[in-house]
């Protein structure tokens, strides 16, 4: 059966997840050798006949001309209004398109042999991200699944001869719009590179290639006692968590991604491989390179290999509940327990409204009230003293409910519930999409700028749900809305403004782990400054005059050196 076709069909039955399907047993197994057969049938659009009315395609529109990739002025093949506007409510991406030449793709076809397609349908599916309403004006021109750095580095050379831009493309969980191609051109799938090349049990450490998932890189390490500390959506992939500077509910214990990678290898504009560090814990030798790779969203590089810092698996764990009449006394507890010094290892943060979610989704009877789950780690009779100083501090500020667990199998259904939280929120409103924003503020601003976010959230007329990392400052709304109503569409992005304006102008960010991609780039001025934003396109011009890694990323197209 024709790969793109097998491929197809399994991800048209899915409503939501791409995650389920990554993570298949059937599509471990066909590995490396996965068939493209449809290569050779070149170019023919075929219209869909199997996707879900909810997942029917924009019109494709390709514009006339050539793309602009002269770095040392604006980025002038993308619409300022759309995408660099601070006010603007359209969600689609556009961007100027230029076929990719026959030499190209032959030289392309070379390289990665059936492991290349230009089915439509592959096309379309990788040029509209899976968990995000960012949406652009064209796909891919063809789709390459490499399975090692040296034919990255050959792709990445010949895209660069031709001057034809590159998306890198991993888990595809990301929100922001990272994965679009506004421009066309060429989507690397990371997904056959998946090994785990090297494991350090002494050290503490373990070598990954980057389309290796979180959760099976966990599965793996179990039986060594250790565990990578990072998770983020479930399908996530650590070529993407990398790229995208993510963290996760155990931030707040372990760090995110740039606290827990220790070297990487990355294949640059002009094809060459770059390791960025040793394998040594610390380093004061030259540039950190790895901290500039990480976050940078594949405009500097494509990561090809990734050294993980690993940690002992906890010996013992408390998971704890508790609701709140109000956000803020949720929030002022989240505070006050970090200041406590109890180290706790998450602190996460529900409103009403997404437990009403989770109990529709799930069946389940919680008390629809703001909620705090606690997770503390150590010994037992650690675990149980940090509960119950935490048990007090919920007392003094008006908590209930409050109750903890040890159980292995009732801590792993409390933690199902928050991590399911984005699927749940779809079965009110199952034919809606979902915006999905996040913000970070200092600590100490955390209760007011939840406070004021949750006011203007409850005047909507709109499904709105709340979620935080409180113990870091970092929080979530679900904005659910349909995006062929104007009305919609315009007032969810006008919450989402509000929010991150409220964090911005609390010394906060735009994104505290989603990363920036097309969604969040007409607020990093206001947040970085323009000389910063000079700084990173100097940065970016260096490592890749031609404009060719993920062009239309990350760096607003207004910017100008």
């Amino acid at each position: 059966m024709a790969f793109p076709s097998w491929m197809y069909r399994i991800r048209s039955s899915l409503k939501h997840g791409y995650s389920v399907f990554r993570s298949a047993p059937a599509f471990r197994q066909s590995g490396r050798n996965g068939c493209l057969s449809d290569v050779d049938k070149l170019g023919a659009r075929r219209p869909l006949h199997r996707w879900p009315s909810s997942v029917i395609p924009f019109a494709v529109a390709f514009s006339a001309g050539t793309v602009a990739y002269n770095l040392s002025l604006c980025d002038s093949s993308l619409d300022h209004r759309i995408i660099g506007e601070k006010t603007t409510t359209e969600v689609v991406v556009k961007g100027s398109h230029r076929e990719v030449p026959e030499e190209l793709v032959n030289e392309l076809k070379a390289i990665c042999n059936d492991r290349m397609t230009l089915d439509y349908d592959e096309r379309y599916f990788h040029g509209k991200p899976q968990n995000s309403f960012h949406k652009a004006v064209n796909i891919p021109d063809l789709i390459v699944y490499p399975w090692s750095e040296g034919e990255v580095s050959q792709v990445v050379a010949a895209c660069n001869k031709y001057k034809v831009p590159i998306v890198p493309y991993g888990g595809a969980t990301s929100i922001e719009g990272h994965t679009l191609s506004p421009h066309g051109g060429v989507c690397i799938d990371m997904s056959l590179m998946k090994s785990i090349k090297s494991l350090h049990v002494e050290d503490m450490d373990v070598v990954v290639e980057p389309g290796v998932g979180w959760v099976e890189l966990n599965e793996y390490l179990r039986p060594y006692g250790l565990f990578f500390p990072l998770d983020p959506g479930p399908g996530a992939t650590i070529g993407g968590m990398c790229a995208t500077r993510c963290s996760g509910s155990l931030a707040v214990r372990y760090g995110t991604m740039r606290d827990n990678v220790i070297n990487l290898k990355a294949v640059l504009a002009n094809g060459e491989v770059i390791k960025t560090a040793s394998r040594a814990r610390k380093s004061a030798a030259g540039y950190d390179l790895t901290r500039l790779m990480i976050g940078s969203e594949g405009t500097l590089g494509i990561i090809t290999e990734v050294t993980l810092r690993l940690l002992k698996i906890p010996q013992y764990s408390v998971v704890a509940m508790c609701n709140f009449n109000t956000i803020k006394d949720a929030a002022d507890v989240a505070i006050a327990t970090m200041l406590s010094g109890i180290q706790v290892s998450r602190v996460e943060l529900l409103d009403e409204v997404q437990i009403k979610a989770i109990n529709i989704a799930n069946g389940k009877n919680l008390p629809e009230l703001p909620t705090l789950m606690f997770e503390f780690i150590g010994t037992e009779a650690y675990s149980h003293e940090q509960t119950l100083v935490v048990q007090k501090i919920v007392g003094e500020h008006n908590g209930s409910d409050f109750v903890f667990v040890g159980d292995a199998e009732a801590k792993k259904e409390l933690w199902k519930i928050r991590k399911e939280a984005l699927w749940a929120c779809f079965a009110m409103e199952p034919n809606f999409e979902a915006m999905i924003s996040d913000v970070c503020v200092p600590l100490s601003r955390l209760a007011e700028c939840i406070s004021v976010s949750k006011k203007e959230l409850e005047t909507s007329g709109l499904v709105c749900t709340v979620i935080a990392h409180a113990g870091d400052g970092n929080f979530h709304t679900i904005i659910l809305f349909d995006p062929n109503n104007d009305e919609h569409r315009h007032e969810a992005a006008r919450l989402n403004h509000f929010m991150v304006n409220t964090a911005l102008s609390m010394e906060g960010t735009c994104t505290g782990e989603h990363g920036v991609g097309t969604g969040k780039m007409k607020y990093l001025e206001q947040e970085h400054g323009m000389e910063a934003l000079r700084t990173m396109k100097k940065i970016k011009a260096a490592l890749d005059p031609n404009n060719i890694m993920n062009p239309g990323k990350l760096i607003p197209p207004h910017v100008c050196i």
